[in-house]
Parts: C-alpha cells; structure tokens; sequence
C-alpha cells in the first residue's frame, strides 16, 4: 500500500519584479525518501524551498503537510510543522559555541529561569553520537571546520524538532572526504524515518543518494521520476533542455621564467590581541592563540599557469587567499607580486564579493567605481555603468529582470556569476580564485572554467583553490596541497589521482 505524501505543493507561483521565479510549480515529498532537486541558476529551486520553509510568500499555489493544506509565514510555523531548512550560507552566530547556536530560541529551563546548558549538552552529545557527529559542543562556531559548522547546523535543525530536512547545496563546502559522512548521515536520517530534500548541481551525488528525483528549468517543473529511471546523462539534458556538448579550449604552453607571484617562508599565526579588540573575550580560552594558520609557506605562480591549491577545509587556504588580498598582514616572509591588477573571486561572496541590498548593476563596478568611465568628477555615470552591465551580463549569460533591482533579487548561482565577470573583465594580471564554481550549474561552472583558461592562455597568473579534486585536476598545471598550514607536496595532475591527493590532504603520506 502507497503511503500518502507528507509534503505536497501545487501551483506554486513566485515572481520578482519581471522574472518568474516559480510558475505553476508542482512538487511531493513520500515520507522516509531523500528527494533532489536540481536544475540551472535561476530555475526556481531555492525559491520553491524557500517557500516551503516560510522564508518567501508564494503568489498563488497551495501548500499541504500530511494532507492538510496549511499557511507558512515564517521559519518559526515551518518549524511548528516539523520542517527545518540547513542553507548553503550558514547561519549560524560566529562568536557563540556550537551548543548555544543549537539551542539558540529553544533553551533548556531549570528553576524556571535558568538556561540549563548541562541538559542541553547530554541530549545534543546523544544525537551527534546517533549521526557520527564529532562536534566540540563548547568551541565558538568560528573556530570549528566548515564540515563541523555544518553538522552544526544539522544538529540545530533536529533539535528544534524537524522531521523533514531540506538542504541547499549541502556538499559545496565540503572535501572529498567529508561528503560520504553527510551521506551517511542523510541515510541514518531516512532510516529513522525523517524525509530530505536537497538542493545540488552535481549529479554524480543525486545518483549516489537520493530516492527521487525532481527537474526545474526556468521556474516550471518538467520531470520527477524515481532515480532508477534516469541516469547523468539524461538528467543533464532535461536541466538544459537540449543534449549536453562539451566544449573544450585549448591550452597553450609558455616558457616564463620570472613568476608573477612569489611566496617565500610566508608564516601567519593566529592574532589573540585582533580578537580581543573585536570584544570575543569569551573566545579567547577557547583558542590557541600561538597557532599558525600559516607556516612557512614557499610558492610560486608563473604567468600563463594555473595552480590549483587543495587541501581539507580548514588548513590554511582562506587564510592564504586573505594574505594574497590584502585581507590579513603576515608575520614574516616575503610576499612578491609583480602586477599590480589582481583579481579576486571570494570564496563567500555574501561577505566579500557582492553588497546585497545594491542595485545589480552597481555591484558590477564594486572596486572600480572610480574609473573615468564609472565617475567624473565624483557623480556615478549611469549609462556607462548600465551599458557595462548589460554586455557583462549578456556575455557571462546572467539572467536577471531589472539590472535596477537589488543583487540579493538574483540567485545564488547568478550572483557567483556577477562577481566572476566583475573580476575577470578588469583585465587582471593576476587571479585569485577561490571555490569560483560553488553553487554553479553545469553550463556556468564549465563557462567559469573556459574563462580561467583563456586568462592563463592570455599569460595570467591563476591561483586557484577548490575543495572539487575533478575541477583543480581538470583545470591546473600543478596542484599544491595544504595541511595544518603547510604545503605538503606540489604534484602535476597527469602525475597524480585522487587517492594520493586525498592521503595528502589528510596528512598521511
């Protein structure tokens, strides 16, 4: 006997300004199934969940849980309905611990008053148990990896009662190794009967996961099946609407002897009087403020190459990044850049690539804002800004309604997409990527790659950090690996595989 669907939405209709985000959208969820949706930037897939977990209002369209049709205005009645959203931008609180963030609105009382953290600590301790969880409940949510930042989240959600989870893009910020963890995490879940949607470009992990399967294409749904009766290859060519062709740029060899980046004994140790100024005091026994993010770091790039920077999240590549911007000082080394247009694609564009609540064509020139051909005399030229945004966004294929209309309008994958053009149309000498394909799908993470190959063809100097091992042995010339802020080996991709980086990245070798 069928079970009835615990989650179903008809007609579910969401516009913003002049683009459809989701029209007529219809989706179920069964009960005990992990169910993907997928689909190219823009396609409606964050919207739809967005609705469903309250963030959003749809326009029309109904929403039933458990066969009663019901109303969600907000986070709070989707959790009253057992619903719990973890999104690809945490949101967690920086500066509280791993256990006040899951508690954070559902304290523990004892004495009618007090939070009862003791309590709190032994049920969340139980359930990370339960799902394989290694979270050090008492350490400040910054200090912790991106993978345990996640199970943060997961931890949260659960606690806070939800029976169906629903996850946006849930491995773009994890390494290889992470990923089968959360998978076998999702598993546990459906074996206790909770119900999961995510979210994903890549569908090597729809196959590897999930139950069902749901395709979108410009707001409309236009398949779900069983993922036994589709395969890659098909699922590809329904996101794009017509059979996939890969393109392929031809990489050109250069003989350059003088690098354009250098880095030598490059050492950064982590600051406790920048942290004290900042006002974590509660932080501060909880850090190691001797450790080094850094050590002794020796590299080079050379015009006309990519070099590609792996390594498990949390060993040193953002602080890397942040030293090559301009972000944080080192303590010692020698640090040369012979170039002065650098590029710099941001691993969380949120926080260092975009101004959300700016217009989109004005997050176009974010840097360059006081080009002659941007601004005279201190006024913003705003057919010049618009007319450069309008070719930007025709040549990287950005769809978006109003370029008037705030960037935070777009979704995440066209926004990652913003910041690439913005940074790549600078005409920089050299580029700092980091994680330039995160959120992206199939056409615009290979339309990213093709530009990053014309800009090392064209003798720029790319440094390009990823957590994908197919993206930096698809695109580098070398790969340098980091561990615990070193580097740990520099292999050739034609010389190497993903078991040796992956015993690299861990340390082991």
């Amino acid at each position: 006997m069928a079970h009835a669907p615990i989650i179903e939405m008809h007609g579910i209709n969401k516009q913003f300004g002049q683009v459809h985000a989701n029209d007529s959208v219809d989706f179920t969820l069964q009960p005990s199934e992990i169910h993907a949706i997928v689909g190219e930037n823009g396609a409606g897939k964050s919207t739809l969940m967005k609705i469903l977990y309250g963030l959003y209002q749809p326009d029309a369209g109904e929403i039933l849980v458990n066969g009663t049709r019901v109303d969600i205005p907000s986070p709070r009645r989707a959790m009253r309905l057992g619903l719990g959203m973890v999104q690809q931008h945490f949101t967690l609180i920086p500066v509280f611990t791993a256990l006040q963030n899951i508690v954070l609105a559902k304290e523990p009382r004892k004495f009618g008053t007090l939070i009862d953290y003791q309590q709190a600590e032994k049920r969340i301790a139980e359930l990370a148990a339960q799902l394989g969880f290694d979270v050090p409940l008492n350490t400040p949510v910054e200090s912790l990896p991106i993978g345990a930042q996640q199970h943060t989240e997961i931890l949260k959600v659960l606690y806070h009662g939800a029976d169906i989870l629903i996850m946006d893009e849930p491995t773009a910020v994890l390494a290889p190794q992470e990923i089968e963890g959360l998978f076998n995490c999702m598993r546990s879940l459906k074996d206790e009967g909770k119900s999961l949607i995510i979210i994903t470009h890549k569908l090597d992990e729809v196959m590897a996961i999930a139950d069902t399967v749901t395709v979108m294409r410009r707001g409309q749904t236009v398949n779900s099946r069983p993922i036994t009766d589709t395969d890659p290859a098909m699922l590809a060519e329904m996101i794009l609407g017509e059979p996939v062709i890969p393109t392929s740029v031809q990489r050109e060899q250069t003989d350059q002897t003088t690098p354009m980046l250098s880095m030598e004994g490059i050492t950064l140790t982590k600051n406790s009087d920048t942290v004290r100024k900042r006002g974590w005091k509660n932080v501060l026994s909880n850090r190691d403020p001797g450790k080094r993010h850094l050590n002794e770091i020796n590299l080079e790039v050379f015009p006309g190459e990519i070099v590609g920077i792996a390594g498990v999240e949390g060993n040193g590549q953002t602080e890397l990044v942040e030293v090559l911007t301009g972000l944080q000082h080192i303590d010692s080394g020698t640090l040369t850049l012979n170039g002065e247009r650098v590029a710099h694609i941001p691993a969380d564009r949120h926080r260092h690539g975009i101004s959300l609540s700016d217009r989109i064509d004005d997050n176009f020139i974010i840097g360059h804002h006081k080009k002659s051909r941007y601004s005279r005399k201190g006024i913003l030229q705003r057919k010049s800004i618009q007319r450069s945004a309008l070719n930007a966004l025709d040549k990287y294929q950005i769809r978006v309604g109003n370029i008037t209309h705030p960037i935070k309008t777009l979704s995440g994958g066209n926004q990652q997409k913003v910041v690439v053009a913005r940074e790549l149309e600078a005409t920089p000498e050299v580029i700092i990527a980091a994680h330039p394909t995160r959120g992206l799908d199939i056409h615009a993470a290979e339309f990213v790659h093709t530009r990053l190959i014309y800009a090392r063809n064209r003798g720029k100097a790319v440094l390009l950090v990823s957590s994908e091992l197919d993206e930096l042995l698809h695109l580098s010339d070398r790969i340098a690996v980091m561990y615990d802020g070193k580097i740990v080996g520099v292999v050739k991709p034609t010389e190497t595989n993903k078991q040796e980086l992956g015993t690299l990245m861990l340390g082991l070798n």
